[in-house]
């Protein structure tokens, strides 16, 4: 049997993976496992945290195929089969109270994640409520953050409204310059990872592991957070409902999230079907 050209396989959730009704369809599903079950490892890569992530991971049943989640945008990288973190890139502990402080300066709100949901020090802000719904997560903890956190965490996030957002990131930003990565993924959500962190150097570290070049890689994304990761696979697939910025970099275009695109790039650019 010839050797597969593509023998991982790197998935964006939201608009990728998943249809309009955030769902991951039966072709999409079919096609994932067989390509599992033919020597595929299937990642799948977002912004969320690895519960918020986890609940896809299980519909596919990457336990069982060994299959793995990138969290946090590259920050965290996680085996399905066993659990454990491949690797974690912790924010700086130190940087937590910083972060807090440029909170209450601005009146924006932070959280972060832990094995029970939602952590924040403003558990009613409605932003902070939109980040557990988009996560299917719950709100678990109220009270300063500093002392609550004491595991190593890949990502916090800075919450509010845009117009206040807008010059937290922008101070947060020069603050925290050579220290942190700090980006708007939504004039409402401001992400803070450790200095470095992109889905591409997540990918990067998870590749080494499995012994895999970066030429063996296929990924597909739609979003801006997808760029890096597209441009740095051996095949960047883009969605046809993706950013034109997106198509830009990609090296191919497959169907859009409502036309099985996943499935169709599987099926072309890893089994060479039509």
């Amino acid at each position: 049997m010839n050797r597969l050209p593509y023998r991982v396989l790197a998935l964006d959730l939201d608009g990728t993976l998943t249809n309009s009704q955030k769902q991951i369809t039966p072709v999409t599903k079919a096609a994932l496992e067989e390509a599992a079950l033919a020597g595929v490892t299937i990642v799948l890569a977002s912004g969320r945290p690895v519960m918020g992530i986890q609940p896809l991971a299980d519909q596919l049943d990457l336990a069982r195929l060994d299959g793995y989640i990138l969290a946090a945008n590259g920050g965290q990288v996680v085996s399905c089969r066993t659990g454990q973190a491949v690797f974690t890139s912790a924010v700086p502990g130190e940087s937590i109270a910083q972060m807090e402080d440029i909170a209450r300066r601005f009146q924006v709100a932070l959280l972060c994640y832990d094995s029970q949901g939602v952590i924040s020090s403003s558990p009613q802000d409605k932003y902070v409520r939109l980040e557990a719904f988009n996560n299917g997560l719950p709100v678990a903890y109220e009270g300063a953050m500093a002392r609550r956190i004491t595991w190593p965490t890949p990502k916090l996030m800075m919450v509010g409204e845009p117009d206040k957002l807008a010059p937290c990131a922008q101070y947060a930003q020069h603050f925290f310059q050579g220290k942190l990565n700090v980006f708007l993924s939504e004039s409402y959500f401001l992400e803070l990872t450790a200095l470095g962190v992109t889905k591409s150097s997540g990918l990067e570290r998870l590749l080494e592991h499995l012994g895999e070049s970066r030429e063996a890689l296929m990924a597909c994304g739609d979003g801006l957070n997808d760029l890096d990761m597209l441009s740095y696979a051996g095949l960047g697939v883009a969605m046809a409902n993706a950013y034109a910025q997106t198509k830009a970099v990609a090296k191919a275009v497959t169907g859009s999230n409502d036309q099985d695109g996943v499935a169709q790039a599987v099926y072309r650019y890893i089994f060479n079907r039509s």
